[in-house]
């Protein structure tokens, strides 16, 4: 196996580079989500216990917890067994949420894993050169 200390800089700097550039597009795009398609999302979840104690205030306490809003919604939404299980998400709501925002979702969430492997493998690949 060659070493990182062998590639062209260019390509190193795209290899160890890439991670923290996708993970900042992706979390500018869960800024839009919760900026532009939070009032969507809330309207498709509107059944949901979640939603109803804190939809008032979704959206609109800052970017820190805009970014943890949307990350709940995401695993109430992607991952729903532990939310239907506790009583967060209505079966209904999730039955019938809009398969256009579900794919927005999990474009935001396929973002993250990707960065997060990547950023796995730069890792492993600095620690064994």
């Amino acid at each position: 196996m060659t070493s990182i200390d062998t590639w062209s800089p260019w390509i190193a700097i795209i290899f160890t580079g890439g991670p923290i550039l996708l993970a900042a597009v992706s979390l500018t795009y869960s800024l839009y989500l919760s900026r532009r398609h939070m009032d969507a999302i809330k309207e498709a979840l509107k059944n949901s216990r979640y939603i109803y104690i804190w939809g008032t205030c979704l959206g609109k306490r800052g970017v820190f917890w805009s970014l943890l809003e949307i990350s709940k919604i995401i695993g109430m939404v992607l991952w729903p067994w532990a939310s239907l299980r506790i009583g967060e998400l209505d079966p209904t709501d999730l039955k019938n949420f809009p398969p256009r925002l579900k794919r927005l979702l999990v474009i935001n969430i396929t973002m993250m894993l990707i960065a997060f492997t990547w950023m796995v493998v730069v890792a492993v690949v600095l620690k064994f050169r």
